[in-house]
């Protein structure tokens, strides 16, 4: 026998093909006419010919999510306290509140899996299947999904959405929170006031693109900010302000535009802020390119960060993660330590994220390189 919630949502598909109306453009009509097919359906259940509503309210809710946002995990979403949701399989989705993960009591089945991811895509123009089987794309609100499909993984559809944090918007908000200490605020601040090369490095949810947006807040109101990313996920709040992002192939293999080629792009578009929203792999030349030019830049670097317990060790590894870029010159087609002269003459202050909660902020040190064999490193901050 159907569902309530599913025969409700079907009976105002049917009104809304009738009709011919889109409710995407229109929340309260949806909620209208959800309404009154709940309380039809209620009508009916009391002359006994079906089951009873528990909560009216909830069905409905349940079912403008359905029509309109993302079904099941729409209240996730919406929970302010939800940093990311996870499905592993239908049965097995898992929520990350202050950085720890906890399994919901939620079961989907996998043709809803598919439903919602394809929804979830749809307004982006791109596309999962087993030519493409990674996507990554940026929702309406911000968050970014990412879904790999069998036969990458083993049996089941895997589905990442990471939710964007709007609450900060500023250096003073994440030393509100404790992100960073009151020293380091104003360190980077000034940082970014003197045009400095800036690298956000730190593991996976740490927090880095929460620190890149706060460190663009502070970036005066006169200045070019031109952002360069895979999917958007930067809200950069400034007046003079452009934001790029690649894009995949077409069924037919072209049309693919990469970070190496948007990073070459946003240099003829007189930017005086040029934005990286992630370096892993040979974007990395082109990004020296661009240090070499003299123009300001912040970046997050993706490359392996070593661990060390030492005290000395810290605070001094961080120092050469720009020249550790270098290691990308072999998919960029550079021989060895041809990077090196790019990082002759620059400065860089390189930001180390912590995954333990709250995103802690440390190893936060100004690197200014002389000459290839006389380079000079100041700790700012440790700790």
């Amino acid at each position: 026998m159907e569902s309530p919630i599913a025969l409700i949502t079907e009976r105002v598909r049917s009104r809304v093909r009738r009709e011919g109306i889109d409710l995407g453009d229109d929340g309260s009509l949806a909620a209208r006419y959800v309404r009154d097919e709940v309380r039809r359906y209620s009508e009916r259940a009391l002359g006994g010919s079906a089951p009873l509503l528990v909560d009216e309210r909830a069905v409905a809710a349940e079912v403008v999510a359905t029509l309109t946002g993302y079904g099941a995990l729409q209240p996730f979403l919406d929970d302010p306290e939800i940093e990311e949701i996870w499905i592993n399989a239908p049965d097995r989705i898992f929520v990350a509140r202050a950085g720890v993960s906890q399994r919901v009591p939620l079961v989907l089945d996998a043709a809803e899996v598919r439903r919602l991811v394809e929804r979830m895509l749809h307004p982006t123009g791109r596309r999962v299947d087993l030519s493409s089987p990674f996507v990554e794309a940026s929702l309406p609100d911000g968050s970014r999904i990412h879904v790999v499909i069998p036969d990458i993984t083993s049996r089941h559809w895997s589905v990442n959405i990471r939710k964007f944090q709007r609450s900060i918007r500023g250096l003073d908000r994440l030393l509100e929170l404790g992100s960073v200490t009151a020293p380091a605020a104003d360190f980077l601040r000034l940082a970014v006031l003197a045009g400095l090369n800036i690298l956000v490095s730190g593991a996976t949810q740490s927090g880095k693109t929460t620190l890149l947006g706060a460190l663009l807040n502070e970036v005066p109101d006169a200045e070019r900010i031109v952002t360069v990313e895979e999917t958007f996920e930067l809200d950069v709040d400034a007046p003079d302000t452009v934001a790029l992002q690649c894009r995949q192939p077409s069924l037919e293999g072209s049309g693919e535009v990469t970070l190496r080629r948007l990073i070459k792009e946003s240099l003829r578009m007189r930017p005086d802020r040029l934005v990286v929203g992630e370096v892993r792999e040979a974007e990395a030349l082109d990004l020296l390119i661009a240090l070499n030019s003299g123009l300001p830049v912040i970046y997050i670097g993706a490359c392996r960060v070593k661990q060390r317990s030492t005290f000395a060790s810290r605070r001094t590894e961080p120092a050469r993660r720009p020249t550790s870029m270098c290691s990308a010159r072999s998919a960029a087609g550079w021989r060895r330590n041809s990077g090196s002269p790019f990082l002759a003459s620059t400065s860089t202050t390189t930001c180390r994220r912590h995954r333990d909660g709250c995103g802690r902020s440390s190893n936060v040190c100004s690197r200014t390189h002389r000459r290839a064999s006389s380079r000079g490193t100041r700790t700012a901050f440790c700790g």
